[in-house]
């Protein structure tokens, strides 16, 4: 941030008290910080959290934040903000983007929820503040990589459409043990949503939906193999915007080899209710343990024929590791989701954005070089 500004964080886990942090520390100016969670004592050991890693002054101030009225106490933080940085469960998005709205600020959230997503694009139409939606990794990061490798191929090629643009992530711990070959570095709420619920993909340039897990394969990254398969929100608005430029759009997640075949055990003894999302992640905690050190994968590709017919493919890879920002170590999964989250912020408050932004509105080079995207992504180059 090279001014001042206020900055709500609606949130107390584990990706608010990231992007608290990364603002504190990589901001020219350091903001003022208001914390909010329903459990009020969560947002005040945030609040000191990031207090006490920090190593800049400023002011960072907790408060309750009611899931059910507006008190007296979020009034009057409200009307100070300039944004709202939105790290609360999807299901609260909208709620959330409504004050932001009502009370003259910008908002920028994380959610790959597309119900919630859509409830955002029709209340913040006509906003006179802007709106970044699912400006995390996946979606977030990943698709303003994808679609700069998409617009870069296009230019140096000199062509307009190509054959395949497929991106992915995984958010993996170092080692894997059978039978699930797993352990949560983020939400187990978040991976039983993604496992899920269906995906939107384009198939022959044409935008449609298709199942989850279903295009298993396999992939070699960097020479390790993993293996990847369709899963929810992750593509955010790129099936819509690169409709008719790309014959083959998805957005897949990576897992170590033998995990995706126990999720299928699971499900085929699930039966498909209204429930299953909270059925499976119960399963899942039962036998998943929650790791600390984690590791973030992703790759993001475009393949094509360049103007003469010759078929060309280009491909970025990175891993992203745990780091330390202030006085405290941030896993991977925080880092890398909180970088963009505090990159949107930025853009907002020095733009003059207006209603909602969607991942393909943004221009990838300028986002993806920002000040808090380097320093955990490192630069970006075609």
């Amino acid at each position: 941030m090279k001014k001042h500004h206020t900055i709500i964080i609606a949130g107390a886990g584990g990706i608010a008290e990231a992007v608290g942090l990364l603002l504190m520390e990589w901001s020219d100016v350091t903001p003022t910080l208001f914390i909010g969670d329903r459990n009020h004592a969560k947002a005040k050991k945030v609040a000191h959290w990031i207090q006490e890693g920090t190593s800049k002054k400023g002011s960072i101030q907790d408060f309750h934040l009611d899931e059910l009225e507006l008190t007296n106490e979020m009034e009057t933080i409200l009307r100070r903000g300039d944004i709202i940085l939105d790290c609360l469960p999807g299901s609260q998005a909208p709620r959330m983007a409504q004050f932001a709205k009502d009370f003259d600020m910008h908002y920028a959230n994380l959610t790959e929820y597309v119900t919630e997503t859509s409830q955002i694009v029709a209340l913040a139409k006509n906003a006179e503040t802007g709106f970044i939606l699912q400006t995390g990794l996946a979606p977030g990061y990943i698709d303003l990589l994808a679609n700069g490798l998409f617009q870069q191929f296009c230019m140096d090629f000199e062509v307009d459409k190509v054959d395949k643009l497929e991106f992915k992530v995984g958010a993996l711990t170092n080692h894997a043990v059978a039978p699930h070959y797993y352990g949560f570095t983020w939400s187990p709420v978040g991976v039983a949503t993604e496992y899920l619920k269906d995906t939107i993909v384009l198939r022959d340039f044409i935008k449609t939906t298709l199942p989850p897990l279903s295009e298993r394969a396999s992939i070699v990254i960097d020479g390790i193999t993993y293996e990847e398969d369709l899963t929810s929100g992750g593509a955010a608005d790129l099936p819509e915007a690169l409709s008719g430029k790309v014959r083959s759009l998805d957005y897949k997640t990576l897992r170590h080899p033998g995990h995706y075949a126990w999720i299928q055990e699971q499900l085929s003894i699930l039966e498909n209710t209204e429930e299953a999302i909270k059925i499976l992640q119960q399963k899942m905690e039962q036998v998943i343990p929650h790791i600390e050190d984690d590791q973030i994968i992703l790759y993001a590709a475009v393949e094509g024929k360049d103007a003469s017919g010759i078929l060309r493919r280009r491909e970025i890879a990175k891993r992203i590791t745990p780091q330390i920002v202030g006085k405290h170590k941030l896993r991977a999964i925080q880092t890398t989701t909180a970088a963009p989250l505090a990159q949107a912020a930025q853009l907002l408050l020095e733009s003059s954005l207006r209603g909602v932004v969607l991942q393909s509105k943004i221009d990838p080079a300028s986002f993806l070089n920002g000040n808090y995207i380097v320093q955990v992504y490192g630069k970006t180059t075609s």
